[in-house]
């Protein structure tokens, strides 16, 4: 790992950001710091595990729920933003958030995540259990200290380990529907945790020049594209068997297996075209002010796919899951 004074950036506190002009915030402002896109997929992947607990829930309890999740989810982003606001004010992807421009104040931004995060929690041990109160108040902590204060400054492994805070929302809520969290709400959070890496360092391949200038030791600028290619297509290999297991374990049916076996395959032909090009190898030649997440060089395309199919996939799944329990299919338990 590169630990060059050029490519390192403090892990003890926020540096100072390069002074911007006043400008008014917007509501739109405030919910950009909760990180909606990442929400959803929050929300979505607790209410599938709310919904496969298999336990009946009072409706208006369940709401409250997987709003204390979102909102949960929300209070980590807004951490995380507040602690980054100099990397974000590096990146090309991340300069136009509200606290790198100016128009949310650090302070505001901490202390918007700290009361979400209070509330959330406690009113999810209040309206439905402690267990799942524990285990968001874990993911808050494990994201917003542990992977934005530490792993990410730190380790090229950090989107690995910190993908954990990640996996965790359908485990919470099926604790939050059930009290408990058996080995098949464990799968689903194993599934969107091997999913992680490979979906994140498909997309650091494209934008590695923006983790070098901010000093993030992303795989690309820790180990080197190649380096990366291949940790992809490994955990690609490891990744696909997981999701077939649901289907053995009672938690997916006939429409599951077929998703994830299909997908499973574009997933590793992707992953080995990776594996195969020069993804990451060439500087990024896209023109000042082209921010758009998937303009890539012709080099990068493999990778960008791959990171577009990822997204797919992981919907997918947790949609046939979804579904299934909604529909009544009967699992298939083939073991």
């Amino acid at each position: 790992m590169n630990t060059s004074p050029q490519n390192t950036v403090s892990m003890t506190k926020p540096a100072a950001i390069t002074a911007r002009p006043a400008v008014p915030a917007l509501w739109s402002d405030y919910l950009q710091l909760l990180k909606p896109r990442v929400m959803s997929l929050v929300v979505f992947t607790a209410f599938t595990g709310l919904v496969c607990a298999g336990t009946p829930l009072n409706p208006v309890l369940a709401a409250v729920a997987i709003l204390c999740i979102a909102v949960g989810a929300g209070a980590s982003g807004a951490l995380n933003m507040w602690f980054d606001a100099d990397i974000d004010a590096r990146m090309r992807r991340t300069r136009g958030r509200p606290v790198p421009m100016g128009k949310v104040q650090g302070v505001e931004a901490a202390t918007l995540g700290v009361v979400l995060s209070l509330f959330s929690v406690m009113l999810l041990g209040i309206t439905t259990n402690w267990l799942a109160a524990a285990m968001l108040a874990f993911t808050i902590f494990f994201y917003a200290v542990v992977y934005t204060m530490w792993l990410k400054r730190w380790t090229p492994q950090n989107i690995v380990i910190g993908g954990l805070a990640g996996a965790l929302p359908p485990a919470i809520g099926w604790a939050a529907a059930d009290g408990a969290a058996p080995l098949n709400a464990w799968l689903m959070v194993l599934i969107i945790f091997m999913w992680t890496p490979p979906h994140a360092w498909a997309l650091s391949l494209y934008t590695s020049e923006d983790y070098a200038k901010a000093g993030v030791p992303m795989m690309p600028v820790a180990k080197g594209a190649a380096s990366t290619r291949r940790h992809i297509l490994v955990y690609s290999l490891l990744f696909v068997p997981v999701c077939l297991v649901p289907a053995f374990t009672g938690l997916g049916g006939p429409i599951y297996l077929a998703i994830a076996a299909a997908g499973g395959l574009l997933f590793l032909v992707l992953a080995w075209r990776v594996f195969r090009s020069k993804a990451g190898d060439a500087p990024d030649d896209r023109i000042e002010g082209e921010d758009r997440l998937y303009a890539v060089r012709a080099g990068a395309k493999d990778a960008r796919n791959l990171f577009a199919v990822s997204i797919l996939y992981l919907t997918l799944l947790f949609a046939a899951l979804l579904g299934e329990h909604l529909a009544g299919v009967a699992p298939l338990e083939l073991l």
